[in-house]
């Protein structure tokens, strides 16, 4: 009688929980990312809910908001947690993705490797180890990442538009990378990333007009890319 009654308030406990953040899990679902911040951390440290619930959503509002510094502490807590696998797995990507973008190689590396480990090779862990090897110059590996990546999801954008442009940056079977390129273009027609990396493989097929289309096109949605400015300085120079 007295494990019921423990489940029973264990349950009871469970539900006050739920019910407390429902509103910033919907703010969150609904991409009203800052709103959801807000209100995760407006909840009172006396709160009933699940300290490790919070801090999963906390690191993903952070990381949508591209603050990832924030987004690591709390992202960090989720995994050393060791609770929920499947959220575990998900923020040692996330962490993975942020080591990646903002440098950190290493540590993106040690955490694809974890997932690896894990078994959670999903097209995105495929990517985001082939976007960690360009980084780091192993052009082998990225490429072969990749491949695995669209061998898995054959419509993964990341994966079709980061294999687009290794093969145009290596000046490997132009035919295939602008392929690839136009379907995620097709399949993410607003990403500055998908439209750049386009106009640089018609820029190595010397298809100068056509590159400078897309590449003006990436810029526009993307006005401070030093990449996409590169890209356009070395079309200009060819086009004159």
């Amino acid at each position: 009688m007295d494990n019921l009654k423990s489940k029973d308030t264990f349950s009871s406990i469970n539900l006050v929980s739920d019910n407390t953040i429902a509103e910033g899990v919907e703010l969150y679902k609904n991409k009203n990312y800052s709103q959801a911040l807000a209100f995760f951390l407006a909840l009172p440290t006396e709160s009933s809910v699940d300290k490790i619930e919070v801090s999963y959503y906390l690191g993903l509002c952070y990381s949508k908001l591209q603050q990832y510094d924030d987004a690591l502490l709390f992202l960090e807590q989720v995994v050393t947690s060791g609770t929920q696998l499947e959220r575990v797995l998900q923020c040692r990507f996330l962490l993975a993705v942020i080591y990646a973008i903002s440098g950190r190689k290493r540590l993106a590396d040690f955490e694809l490797n974890k997932l690896l480990e894990t078994g959670y090779m999903t097209p995105s862990v495929y990517a985001a180890i082939a976007f960690v090897a360009w980084e780091q110059n192993d052009t082998d590996k990225c490429l072969k990442y990749y491949q695995k990546s669209l061998e898995s999801d054959p419509e993964n954008i990341t994966s079709l538009n980061g294999l687009g442009y290794v093969l145009a940056c290596e000046d490997k079977d132009l035919t295939k990378a602008l392929s690839l390129c136009k379907k995620a273009v097709n399949f993410a027609p607003k990403s500055a990333a998908c439209l750049d990396s386009l106009g640089w493989v018609y820029y190595k097929l010397g298809l100068y007009e056509d590159a400078m289309h897309y590449l003006e096109e990436a810029e526009k949605l993307d006005t401070n890319n030093l990449e996409i400015a590169n890209h356009i300085k070395a079309v200009s120079q060819h086009s004159k």
